[in-house]
């Protein structure tokens, strides 16, 4: 059963409440047989939902043989207790569920690791009034006194055991770092938006990759980075990551900060969002909240409306250009808008053209293979052991030259 209680600064759509839950709990594997909403000014100290709702509840549980309650909201270890005690069945929280369908699609030692890191720190401050044996007393060897209570013992355990996953998951971030950074000489695009905004229908559009794609939340956990050929001339590369929702933990999106690093460091974002979905500036507005708890530059992304093919409604489309009048419109299902996406892509991984005099050392086979990739040469010729060469480069490239030292010297360059 889905149980969902809304507050004033409730988030939800208010045309289906429990439309996202209902997703959520189908993707974790879950038959839903009943469904219940409350409006509440404040939640309950005790049940979350109140006394009455919560009876009705109970008498529901029984009547349908439910085996489990998900809440649409983030409830308390005791109200999740008194609530069990009182319908006799198993009860999960919004966070619960999403760390459940995190767990079940992880599929890489690094994303484990982040999900387990992520359930513990959701379960440690919770240990008071999840377990039931807490007023045990350990005794033997070591102790002192009547012994350790088990609670002491159990938040130990836990805290050891998120040190080790933190030191773990710290390499991995190191790593990843270094990673994203080697690839500075080549443009870095990454694909952000909403959970199933077909960010990797997309990715497989433009990059021809066989990225896993599916028609559920969370089906992507891990970041996917591939080569995107641009023209004849220019490559980037694409990353894809994992989709954002509303009402995201702050500790989910902590935990897998390092899967996120490709967005904190690329040079564009591309945000992908389901324009056929009824509260599309919503999820919108949900991602960009992420983004800025990550410290991504918005400046640095641009918005692409997908799924266009499935709005049957022409006014709608109306409404999203008047409201998003820069978002690209595009399907990746039939490709609508991806020779328009390429061209942005292209322009600004181009930067604006600079045309340059260099002087540069024909030893340093790493700079001549770096003005070979990045510059369209006009003339070459040679002095002794240098190259005199008049091309045409990106401004961002011309700038990155100048890390090469006194290997190279700019003549001139003139904006074009």
């Amino acid at each position: 059963m889905l149980v969902g209680v809304l507050l004033p600064d409730s988030t939800a759509d208010p045309r289906d409440p429990l439309g996202e839950l209902r997703r959520l709990a189908k993707t974790v594997g879950a038959r839903v047989v009943d469904e219940i909403l409350a409006k509440r000014d404040q939640p309950h100290p005790g049940l979350y939902i109140g006394t009455g709702k919560a009876e009705t509840i109970a008498r529901r549980v029984e009547m349908n043989d439910v085996d489990c309650l998900i809440f649409d909201n983030d409830l308390s270890p005791g109200q999740i207790r008194d609530l069990e005690d009182l319908t006799q069945c198993k009860v999960l929280d919004r966070s619960e569920l999403i760390l459940d369908i995190f767990a079940s699609h992880a599929r890489t030692h690094q994303a484990r690791l982040q999900v387990e890191l992520a359930q513990l720190e959701y379960t440690y401050p919770r240990l008071t009034g999840m377990w039931t044996h807490l007023d045990r007393h350990g005794g033997g060897v070591g102790t002192r006194g009547p012994g350790e209570r088990q609670i002491e013992t159990d938040r130990r355990l836990v805290q050891k055991r998120v040190s080790m996953l933190k030191d773990k998951l710290a390499d991995i971030d190191q790593r990843k770092m270094r990673e994203v950074r080697s690839r500075g000489d080549m443009f870095t695009v990454c694909l952000v938006g909403y959970t199933n905004a077909g960010k990797s229908t997309m990715m497989n559009l433009l990059t021809g990759a066989e990225t896993y794609v599916a028609d559920q939340l969370f089906a992507t956990l891990e970041t996917k980075t591939r080569q995107w050929k641009l023209d004849s001339s220019q490559t980037a590369l694409l990353s894809d990551t994992v989709g954002f929702v509303r009402d995201l933990p702050h500790h989910l999106v902590a935990s897998f900060r390092a899967t996120l690093e490709e967005a904190i460091w690329a040079d564009l974002l591309i945000h992908v969002a389901d324009a056929s979905h009824p509260r599309v500036s919503d999820q919108i507005r949900a991602v960009e909240q992420v983004l800025d708890e990550l410290g991504c530059d918005r400046s640095r992304s641009t918005l692409v409306l997908n799924k266009v093919d499935a709005v049957h409604d022409p006014a709608v489309i109306t409404v999203l250009k008047q409201t998003y009048p820069k978002a690209f419109l595009a399907s990746a299902v039939t490709g609508q808008g991806a020779a328009d996406l390429v061209e942005l892509v292209a322009e600004r991984a181009m930067g604006k053209p600079v045309k340059v005099e260099l002087r540069a050392d024909c030893r340093n086979g790493r700079l001549m293979h770096y003005i070979a990739r990045h510059a369209q040469v006009e003339s070459q010729t040679y002095e002794e052991a240098f190259s005199l060469i008049k091309a045409v480069m990106a401004d961002q490239k011309v700038e990155e030259l100048k890390s090469f030292g006194g290997d190279v010297d700019i003549v001139s360059e003139v904006v074009i």
